[in-house]
């Protein structure tokens, strides 16, 4: 399942990125990687099964210091291929549906200098509730990440351990609470305003003893028609480390954050029920953590 390249710690203590070791993560703060959802973000299906699948490409190329500066060349390339399984129910509470969904993260990450990796990630489980109005979509979900991923650890000069931050694993359970809503300003429906915010409980990290801070999450967008069943428009995202951490090694500080914008186009073919969607994200300030770019593209099929 796993290829991977053992080198000393030594490697991060040359490239003077030690202090920060989780910084070279994607996302150091939370499970959930940002952009996986852009327009009509908070908006979920109506009854039915559906397989969606999330192709992340994210590459970057520096880590940026406490006041949003580089600190340090690092190239980082990470490929997330995670396919989602989606059922929303019949059953219906107040007028919105009860769902279920599962999403199992495989990651392909490549640290310039430290190492690189092909692992699979930690398994996450949700239940949703939705309601489709006259203008408004409206969603809450509450789920868990489960430490199920490929996870390890390293030492530190001082006989600490931290997670190793190339392994796609993150060694600790973390609980996700998701709302948000899609406004259509007319009553055609042409246009879309989503809002999706997602907060995370973090557990203990395994052999660490780490209880890494909580984190939040904003993303989506600003969408047009163009045509039946073809939207454009802009996308972003924000995601801020809200706490800090408890445990022997607090390497990550409150303020750890990242916010993004970008183009998205989606298409939806009623005749074979897909739908796919490919967005960019360019992010324009980052503290504490790799500031790079972000291509997603997502195909969904109902069955």
């Amino acid at each position: 399942m796993r290829i991977q390249l053992a080198k000393p710690i030594g490697a991060l203590l040359t490239a003077g990125l030690f202090a920060l070791p989780t910084c070279l993560q994607a996302q150091p703060t939370a499970h959930y990687p940002t952009g996986l959802e852009g327009l009509k973000a908070a908006t979920l299906p109506p009854p039915g099964v559906y397989l969606r699948d999330y192709n992340w490409f994210y590459y970057a190329n520096q880590v940026n210091n406490s006041e949003g500066d580089k600190a340090v060349d690092q190239t980082a390339f990470i490929y997330a291929q995670a396919p989602r399984m989606i059922w929303i129910t019949d059953v219906k509470v107040l007028d919105g549906y009860l769902g279920v969904d599962a999403l199992w993260p495989f990651m392909y990450k490549d640290l310039k200098g430290v190492d690189h990796d092909f692992s699979a990630g930690d398994l996450f489980f949700e239940g949703t509730w939705s309601w489709h109005l006259k203008q408004w979509d409206l969603a809450v979900g509450a789920g868990a990440w489960a430490p199920t991923g490929e996870y390890g650890v390293w030492g530190t000069p001082n006989g600490g351990l931290v997670a190793n931050p190339v392994l796609s694993g993150q060694g600790y359970w973390t609980e996700m609470l998701t709302a948000g809503a899609t406004w259509y300003p007319d009553e055609e429906k042409k246009w879309s305003v989503s809002v999706l915010n997602r907060y995370e409980f973090n557990q203990e990290q395994k052999d660490t003893d780490i209880t890494v801070g909580q984190a939040y999450t904003v993303e989506g967008g600003i969408g047009y028609a163009v045509a039946k069943g073809i939207d454009i428009g802009a996308i972003g995202y924000y995601q801020q480390k809200v706490t800090g951490d408890t445990g022997p090694v607090q390497n990550q500080t409150p303020g750890n954050r990242v916010a993004a914008v970008g183009p998205e186009i989606s298409a939806f073919f009623p005749e074979i029920m897909l739908g796919i969607s490919l967005r960019y994200a360019y992010e324009f300030m980052a503290v504490n953590r790799l500031q790079g770019n972000a291509v997603t593209l997502t195909i969904t099929k109902r069955f």
